[in-house]
């Protein structure tokens, strides 16, 4: 049973009763843990309480009530529906489906409480309490089940060799029907029949009677798929398991039988590495490695129909292993010595493989506990000083350790990273950098010799989550990410650089094979991860180690995968906005790398490509002043001829409109005196008139006026629109190969297809050619061009972009 409770609690309920007895009871009969099945067919321990049997009117019938132990809230309330299958197993639990794929496992501490529950829901279902099983498990044809019914039990043939074939088809042929296989388990049992079918398996192999052997495989298949507890608890038993596995041996759709029962008893070994005392405890242990070793690899892969009829199977060992966990962690004396040999220096090196391997394979039987149980079991383990032991063993030479050294770290790291954290942070103190336990991480990730790092992948993902914030706690005494993020980039930051800086001293990789390109791309996404949730610890530590310039070289890199992580890790540094790491980028040049890599590029339509154009649009869209300034200043003449999407003439549209407002302060005064008028507008109003300047016809603003409603224009307008005046009579003069196509352009904003703007001359366009400009927002077959000139419903959508972006 599932973690039987040690010490007994206070008693829930009165016998038959639903309500909790205000007195202290010794009585544990009662006492329960509600499991429900999840969808990985793993159960799930939903609380322990005291469980009870009474009519609830809300539910019109007699129902199980569970109410936690700790707080009398209701854990379980579940009607005794007369047509539900109810399964005893194991004497101590109960399961049944409570609706489709909803599969419920009271689990009790005794067998007497187990008793009582079960003869309520017998009665309610009008059951003998000596079945396992109350129902049917699907329904049959009203002749089928009256039949069945009216015989009073199944009488099995007599066990002899000549009747085998006679045994099988009787097997074979109540597997089908619900309430014969009821009846065959039945029987089955009160006969003893499987030992009797198991010295028949005896004589059949001295006599090399293949054919009854294979008539013994279907037979003892057929009994699994019976799905009972009390037929697995005979056939799991020391003295007939090998006799089982042997049955099973003799497949016959196989030419030759397999070696099971020879590759259990003289390939697996079963090794002590600390002596157990606990005889019960060891034959659980052997009993649960066959019987998973029979699910795996002898029975053969069940169909979907035979995978439902193997599901108490899946309990059995579920249960076992939970019992497994629970023994040996209440052994403290087992315990203690497994931790006291692993680090010893005395103890040799196959010892303490098979050590390791041990805590490997104990923690991985701990997944099947549920989270309050495997809390207390990674507790234990932490008071016993695991942290200080894989300290002590990854630090050793042996590489197949070391693995599962790490093996057992990541079970740790999952479980309860603050745990880690606090441990490394209170080694810093006494030990020196080199030997800390994230630095040994680090190291290991470092010099992972897989070729495709699949020990450095796992490695980076532990780092990932021991240095993620959202798992770190914060409480009024302290914060654990101040006190961890600043002990990591102290102690350990350099440690993860070191392979990045120590390959990027020159202008392109020193070293660029396939694996060391993997690792950097390991150590960059670590980073650009930092970049996103640390802040102001990678802040300092990028700009004063400079650590982008020395990131972009790898944009140099032969594999496109390592540029492209250089560049996301620009491009998250953009994203933030920050002015601290812009005026970084802007004085160390930084874009120089990233404007080599496309132009280098060429014409190909890559990733490569639309990142780095991504880039410069969000640049563009967020309108980054700086940046945008940085960029046209002095990379404008590489980027200029760039036509396939507007992104670079949109920048330096924006770098223009910056520098006119800058040379023209007049300019915005006079947008500053429209929009506070004396007219208050709502802001639908001044978007319409926003709209309605960009889409102005040339021909309606030739003599330089603005267009402003007659009801708004001010009264004094002429010393306002002198500076707009001059300003469009300037452009006009150094746009004149342009007028005549202009000139075709209508108020609806449609436009000749051949139309193509031009940014060759020293200040580029007027207001009326923005408009135009504006409804270009790709050119036909263009890469990321998201429509071409006058595509429906273009104009209208980038002219409002437009207009709102210039007028901020």
């Amino acid at each position: 049973a599932p973690d039987q409770p040690s010490a007994p609690p206070a008693i829930a309920s009165q016998r038959g009763g639903c309500g909790v007895a205000g007195g202290r009871m010794t009585d544990t009969r009662r006492r329960v843990k509600v499991y429900t099945l999840n969808e990985d067919r793993q159960w799930d321990d939903r609380g322990t309480g005291h469980v009870s049997s009474c009519y609830v009117e809300r539910l019109k019938g007699m129902s199980l009530l569970v109410r936690a132990e700790s707080d009398g809230s209701l854990l379980l309330e579940s009607k005794i529906n007369p047509n539900t299958a109810y399964q005893k197993q194991q004497d101590t639990l109960i399961v049944w489906s409570e609706a489709e794929n909803y599969d419920l496992a009271l689990s009790f501490q005794e067998k007497a409480g187990c008793d009582e529950i079960w003869e309520k829901i017998c009665q309610v279902q009008g059951k003998d309490p000596s079945v396992d099983i109350t129902q049917d498990l699907v329904d049959e044809s009203e002749e089928e089940r009256f039949d069945d019914m009216s015989s009073p039990g199944l009488e099995l043939p007599s066990c002899e060799l000549s009747r085998l074939e006679e045994i099988a088809e009787l097997v074979a042929s109540s597997l089908p029907s619900p309430l014969r296989r009821e009846k065959l388990a039945l029987a089955l049992e009160n006969e003893g029949y499987i030992k009797k079918l198991l010295e028949i398996f005896h004589v059949c192999e001295d006599l090399e009677n293949i054919e009854g052997l294979h008539h013994l495989y279907e037979i003892i298949k057929g009994i699994f798929l019976l799905n009972r507890t009390a037929l697995f608890e005979v056939m799991f038993s020391e003295e007939c398991i090998m006799d089982v596995i042997g049955c099973l041996e003799y497949d016959p759709s196989l030419s030759q039988s397999r070696k099971h029962r020879e590759f259990l008893t003289k390939t697996a070994k079963f090794k002590e590495v600390i002596p157990i005392s606990d005889p019960e405890l060891k034959q659980k242990i052997h009993q649960t490695y066959r019987v998973q070793y029979i699910q795996d690899m002898v029975l053969p892969t069940p169909s979907v129909f035979e995978e439902n009829m193997l599901s108490t199977l899946h309990s059995f060992i579920f249960f076992n292993k939970v019992e497994i966990v629970g023994m040996l962690q209440e052994d403290e004396k087992f315990l203690t010595d497994l931790f006291a040999q692993l680090t010893d220096e005395a103890t040799d090196e196959e010892k303490r493989q098979e050590l390791v391997n041990f805590l490997k394979e104990f923690c991985a039987f701990s997944q099947t506990l549920q989270p309050q149980n495997r809390d207390a079991f990674f507790k234990t383990l932490s008071n016993m000083g695991i942290l200080p032991a894989l300290e002590v063993i990854l630090g050793m030479d042996d590489a197949q350790v070391r693995s599962a050294a790490t093996d057992i770290f990541s079970y740790l790291v999952e479980y309860n990273p603050s745990m880690v954290r606090e441990f490394v942070m209170q080694e810093a103190q006494q030990n020196d950098d080199d030997i800390l336990l994230i630095n040994l991480i680090i190291e290991h990730m470092i010099c992972d010799t897989d070729p495709e790092l699949g020990g450095a992948v796992l490695l980076m993902g532990l780092l990932r989550t021991l240095v993620d914030p959202e798992n770190m706690l914060a409480t009024a005494n302290k914060t654990e990410k101040t006190e961890f993020l600043g002990f990591f980039y102290k102690h350990c930051m350099h440690v993860l650089t070191a392979p990045l800086l120590a390959n990027t001293t020159e202008d392109k990789p020193s070293k660029d094979d396939f694996q060391t390109a993997q690792l950097l791309a390991l150590i960059l996404e670590l980073l650009t991860f930092c970049v996103e949730h640390h802040t102001y610890h990678i802040k300092n530590y990028i700009i004063n180690k400079d650590i982008l310039r020395r990131v972009l070289v790898l944009m140099a890199s032969k594999h496109a995968f390592l540029a492209l992580c250089a560049l996301r890790f620009k491009r998250k540094i953009i994203g933030l906005k920050d002015e601290f790491y812009n005026r970084y980028i802007m004085k160390s040049f930084l874009f120089e790398p990233v404007v080599k890599a496309f132009l280098n590029n060429g014409s190909r339509y890559n990733l490569m490509n639309s990142a780095i154009i991504e880039m410069f649009e969000f640049i563009r869209v967020e309108d980054i002043k700086s940046l945008t300034a940085h960029v046209i200043e002095n990379y404008w003449k590489a980027l200029e001829d760039v036509d396939y999407v507007q992104t670079f003439k949109g920048l330096k549209l924006r770098f223009e409109q910056q520098r006119e407002r800058q040379d023209n302060p007049k300019l915005d005064s006079m947008r500053s005196i429209l929009r506070n008028h004396r007219y208050r507008r709502d802001a639908r109003t001044l978007e319409d008139e926003e709209e309605m300047w960009f889409n102005t016809d040339e021909d309606d603003m030739e003599d330089g006026e603005a267009v402003v409603p007659p009801s708004d224009k001010p009264k004094n307008d002429e010393d306002i629109m002198d500076p707009i005046s001059k300003f469009m009579e300037r452009k006009k003069l150094k746009e004149s190969e342009e007028k005549e196509v202009l000139l075709k352009t209508n108020l609806s904003g449609r436009q000749s297809p051949s139309f193509k703007l031009s940014f060759s001359s020293g200040t580029k366009s007027n207001l009326t050619s923005q408009s135009s400009a504006s409804n270009l927002p790709g050119s036909p077959g263009s890469p990321g061009s998201p429509g071409s000139p006058g595509s429906p419903g273009s104009v209208s959508k980038s002219t409002s972009q437009m207009a709102a972006i210039t007028t901020k």
